[in-house]
């Protein structure tokens, strides 16, 4: 395969990322995320150094709607918010359509329009005249420009449709660049195309288009969705959409945990932003604990088992020569060698979780660390998303860490009547600064119960805790084999004014669990208000 000359008016090496996790990705069976999940994901997606998020439809649902007022709170320093929607419909004037109405509502600065691109899908979905689609597009494309947006289309089913017949495709093109759209993005929406042909097509595009940025969207029906992306671009498109990890409808996107990687790693170009592709997999990972998805161990460049060795040769080679088995070195994503018979790999990823460590430069202190880190994650725990409750590992190793509180006990009941909802109540019992604190009380759900108890309990005396909230709450079941007596992890997310954070608990009883997650959580935001005092000092 030959490179292809650039006809973008993006800088030759340049390839825009754009995410549609928050949108595409949630098409993906059992996957779905909640406001607050939609806004971390955002934040997590900026910091990786993704040029466009696109965080939904405004039109279909009240949560995204709520998503693009919320996302004007928050403070990205790179990426430009994206609002997805279609043309106006058959028949109906641009001012007058719903959608594009919501689309100009949502503030977001780019709006991408689904059009279609195949005129079989014109005759059989919108049932509407092949020019009546061309006006569809153009009137669309106009009316959001004089709403001053930037305006990408996607060109949907482009690619069967240009095999079918390649004039009109090129004129839906046509219609979308003269109206002002600054990008065309052809879509593999069935995911069946076969490399050589889209990077034909792609090439053809380019060439006649010279002005315009010209990028990519693949569905992985075939498998292939990376390797057709990659092709795009080695064919001159310069914008590529996809998901994090591949998530889906059907059998995914294109995974922009490894086209990024590919792009950058292995031929070249410039994507995201500086130095953040170690970020890579962190944000892969927290994205997976979000949609509450098993991490596929074997996933390239991000997956668990990405850079992992297992005995005989391959330990004894990469001991001496780590690219004797590894194509590239794993801390370029963010990953980590793993030996998995040995105790050589995981301190670097501690040193860069913790700037207690990294300051400290006390190794048998990180060995220490790192030996209770894998013990708990043998029982269950996960720490990509619970920073909160690692750091409290850290500090208890290395002496800055004092209980607040000590349990005498806990009691959570649950009543129901027979016509009646049930009722949550906890109670708790503990010794603060030594005196004895006994409250009650109820909730919408046992968790809910016991927090409020702990939080009665502890208010008078650190009034601090009345400054945050839990925000979510997960539950995973560890090893399933054991059915009902199996072990339970239970994350949960909370924030104050200026940071947010994770803990996680482990047990085999569910309560108990969440209960080691809510100590962890307001453990860690009272020592980090004792941290903030003393550098005030």
């Amino acid at each position: 395969m030959n490179a292809k000359a650039n006809t973008s008016p993006l800088a030759e090496n340049r390839v825009e990322i754009y995410d549609t996790t928050l949108r595409d990705g949630t098409q993906a069976e059992g996957v779905a995320f909640s406001l607050e999940d939609k806004l971390q994901i955002t934040s997590k997606l900026d910091e990786l150094g993704i040029d466009y998020v696109e965080g939904g439809y405004p039109l279909s649902n009240a949560k995204d709607e709520a998503f693009f007022k919320e996302v004007r709170k928050l403070k990205l320093s790179h990426a430009q918010i994206a609002a997805f929607g279609m043309t106006r419909k058959k028949g109906v004037a641009p001012e007058d359509d719903t959608c594009l109405q919501a689309l100009a509502a949502s503030q977001a600065p780019v709006i991408t329009l689904v059009a279609k691109g195949w005129d079989k899908q014109v005759k059989n979905v919108l049932h509407a005249s092949l020019e009546e689609n061309l006006r569809m597009v153009a009137d669309s494309v106009k009316y959001l420009k004089r709403k001053r947006r930037e305006v990408f289309l996607d060109a949907e089913h482009f690619f069967d449709g240009y095999l079918a017949n390649s004039e009109y495709s090129m004129k839906v093109l046509s219609a979308a660049a003269e109206a002002g759209a600054t990008r065309l993005i052809l879509c593999d929406t069935n995911g069946g195309c076969m490399v050589p042909q889209v990077e034909s097509i792609v090439q053809e595009v380019c060439q006649a288009f010279p002005g315009l940025i010209v990028g990519i969207h693949t569905h992985n029906d075939t498998g292939l969705a990376v390797a057709n992306s990659l092709a795009a671009v080695w064919a001159g498109g310069r914008h590529v959409q996809g998901t994090m990890n591949g998530i889906g409808e059907r059998c995914g996107n294109a995974d922009l945990c490894a086209i990024v990687p590919n792009l950058a790693l292995k031929i070249g170009y410039d994507c995201l932003q500086s130095d953040s592709l170690k970020k890579m997999t962190e944000v892969s990972r927290y994205v997976y604990e979000l949609a509450n998805l098993n991490l596929p161990l074997n996933q390239p460049y991000v997956g668990q088992s990405s850079f992992a060795h297992k005995g005989g040769m391959h330990v004894h080679a990469v001991s001496k020569d780590s690219s004797s088995y590894e194509h590239i070195n794993p801390e370029l994503v963010g990953n980590s060698r793993r030996v998995i018979i040995s105790e050589l790999s995981g301190a670097s990823n501690l040193l860069a979780k913790s700037e207690k460590l990294a300051m400290n430069q006390d190794k048998a202190l990180v060995r220490k660390v790192l030996n209770e880190v894998q013990d708990l994650e043998n029982q269950g725990y996960q720490f990509e998303t619970a920073e909160g409750s690692f750091d409290l590992i850290v500090r208890r190793f290395m002496g800055h860490y004092h209980k607040f509180f000590d349990l005498d006990y806990y009691r959570v009941v649950i009543f129901k009547t027979l016509n009646g909802r049930p009722i949550s109540e906890a109670i708790v019992k503990l010794k603060v600064n030594g005196q004895p604190e006994h409250h009650v009380a109820e909730g919408d759900g046992p968790v809910n119960a016991l927090d409020t108890a702990l939080r009665k309990a502890l208010q008078h005396h650190y009034p601090a805790i009345n400054n945050m909230a839990l925000v979510d709450y997960r539950v995973r079941v560890v090893n399933s084999k054991a059915h009902t007596a199996a072990k339970v992890r239970v994350v949960i997310e909370s924030n104050d004014q200026r940071h947010h954070w994770g803990t996680i608990g482990v047990s085999d009883n569910i309560i108990d669990a969440s209960w080691l997650a809510l100590v962890d959580s307001i453990e860690y935001k009272l020592l980090a208000e004792e941290e903030a005092s003393d550098k005030k000092k």
